[in-house]
Protein backbone atom coordinates (compact mmCIF):
# COMPACT_ATOMS: atom_id res chain seq x y z
CA UNK A 1 0.00 0.00 0.00
CA UNK A 2 1.73 3.30 -1.45
CA UNK A 3 2.01 6.27 1.64
CA UNK A 4 2.60 9.88 1.55
CA UNK A 5 3.55 11.64 4.14
CA UNK A 6 4.09 15.34 3.95
CA UNK A 7 6.18 16.95 6.91
CA UNK A 8 8.28 20.73 7.62
CA UNK A 9 4.96 23.15 7.04
CA UNK A 10 4.73 25.88 9.13
CA UNK A 11 4.01 29.87 10.32
CA UNK A 12 6.61 32.11 8.23
CA UNK A 13 6.50 35.46 7.37
CA UNK A 14 6.45 36.90 4.17
CA UNK A 15 10.08 36.87 2.23
CA UNK A 16 10.64 33.82 4.28
CA UNK A 17 12.13 29.62 3.94
CA UNK A 18 11.02 26.65 4.10
CA UNK A 19 11.42 22.97 3.59
CA UNK A 20 8.94 20.62 2.63
CA UNK A 21 9.56 17.13 3.01
CA UNK A 22 7.48 14.18 1.36
CA UNK A 23 8.42 10.34 2.71
CA UNK A 24 7.17 7.93 -0.06
CA UNK A 25 6.72 3.86 0.79
CA UNK A 26 4.96 1.31 -0.68
CA UNK A 27 6.41 1.58 -4.06
CA UNK A 28 9.55 1.24 -6.30
CA UNK A 29 10.34 5.33 -5.33
CA UNK A 30 12.68 5.76 -8.53
CA UNK A 31 10.05 4.61 -11.21
CA UNK A 32 7.95 7.24 -10.76
CA UNK A 33 7.54 11.01 -11.52
CA UNK A 34 7.01 13.21 -8.42
CA UNK A 35 5.33 16.17 -7.70
CA UNK A 36 4.37 18.23 -5.12
CA UNK A 37 0.40 20.11 -4.86
CA UNK A 38 -0.76 22.52 -2.91
CA UNK A 39 -4.58 23.76 -1.90
CA UNK A 40 -5.57 27.31 -1.24
CA UNK A 41 -8.68 28.05 1.30
CA UNK A 42 -11.75 27.80 -1.13
CA UNK A 43 -9.65 26.90 -4.14
CA UNK A 44 -8.45 24.02 -5.98
CA UNK A 45 -5.85 21.57 -5.38
CA UNK A 46 -2.75 23.33 -8.18
CA UNK A 47 0.15 21.69 -9.50
CA UNK A 48 2.93 23.51 -8.43
CA UNK A 49 6.30 21.46 -8.90
CA UNK A 50 7.67 18.30 -10.68
CA UNK A 51 10.58 16.38 -10.99
CA UNK A 52 10.82 13.12 -13.12
CA UNK A 53 12.54 10.06 -12.99
CA UNK A 54 16.13 11.53 -14.64
CA UNK A 55 15.48 14.51 -11.93
CA UNK A 56 14.27 17.13 -14.34
CA UNK A 57 12.16 19.59 -13.32
CA UNK A 58 9.26 22.09 -13.71
CA UNK A 59 7.38 24.34 -11.91
CA UNK A 60 4.45 26.37 -11.83
CA UNK A 61 4.54 30.09 -12.80
CA UNK A 62 3.94 31.84 -10.03
CA UNK A 63 6.56 29.75 -8.04
CA UNK A 64 9.34 29.69 -11.08
CA UNK A 65 12.69 31.17 -9.44
CA UNK A 66 11.35 30.71 -5.48
CA UNK A 67 10.68 26.75 -5.04
CA UNK A 68 13.46 23.63 -6.01
CA UNK A 69 11.68 20.60 -6.33
CA UNK A 70 14.27 17.72 -5.63
CA UNK A 71 14.21 13.75 -4.84
CA UNK A 72 16.37 11.50 -3.05
CA UNK A 73 15.75 7.94 -5.02
CA UNK A 74 18.07 6.03 -1.77
CA UNK A 75 15.65 7.49 0.94
CA UNK A 76 12.51 7.48 -1.08
CA UNK A 77 11.82 11.59 -0.45
CA UNK A 78 10.71 14.38 -2.34
CA UNK A 79 11.87 17.98 -1.18
CA UNK A 80 10.06 20.95 -1.97
CA UNK A 81 12.40 24.22 -0.85
CA UNK A 82 10.61 27.22 -1.05
CA UNK A 83 12.19 30.30 -0.62
CA UNK A 84 10.65 34.47 -0.80
CA UNK A 85 7.46 33.16 0.53
CA UNK A 86 4.31 34.84 0.13
CA UNK A 87 1.13 35.34 1.48
CA UNK A 88 -0.77 33.84 -1.77
CA UNK A 89 1.70 30.69 -1.17
CA UNK A 90 -0.78 29.95 1.89
CA UNK A 91 -2.30 26.52 1.09
CA UNK A 92 -2.02 23.07 2.10
CA UNK A 93 0.94 21.06 0.18
CA UNK A 94 0.62 17.44 -0.75
CA UNK A 95 2.97 15.26 -2.45
CA UNK A 96 1.95 12.29 -5.04
CA UNK A 97 3.50 10.30 -8.19
CA UNK A 98 2.39 10.12 -11.40
CA UNK A 99 -0.47 8.89 -11.63
CA UNK A 100 -1.39 10.09 -8.68
CA UNK A 101 -2.34 7.09 -5.46
CA UNK A 102 -4.42 8.11 -2.18
CA UNK A 103 -3.37 11.65 -0.78
CA UNK A 104 -1.63 12.24 2.64
CA UNK A 105 -2.65 13.85 5.05
CA UNK A 106 -0.14 17.33 3.80
CA UNK A 107 1.65 19.76 5.59
CA UNK A 108 0.26 23.30 5.91
CA UNK A 109 2.24 26.44 5.09
CA UNK A 110 0.61 29.95 6.33
CA UNK A 111 2.90 33.09 5.03
CA UNK A 112 1.71 35.75 7.35
CA UNK A 113 3.55 38.54 9.10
Amino acid sequence: QVQLVESGGGLVQPGGSLRLSCAASGMIFSMYTMDWYRQAPGRQRELVATVTLAGNTNYAESVKGRFTISRDNVKNMVYLQMNNLKPEDTAVYYCNREPPVTWGQGTRVTVSS
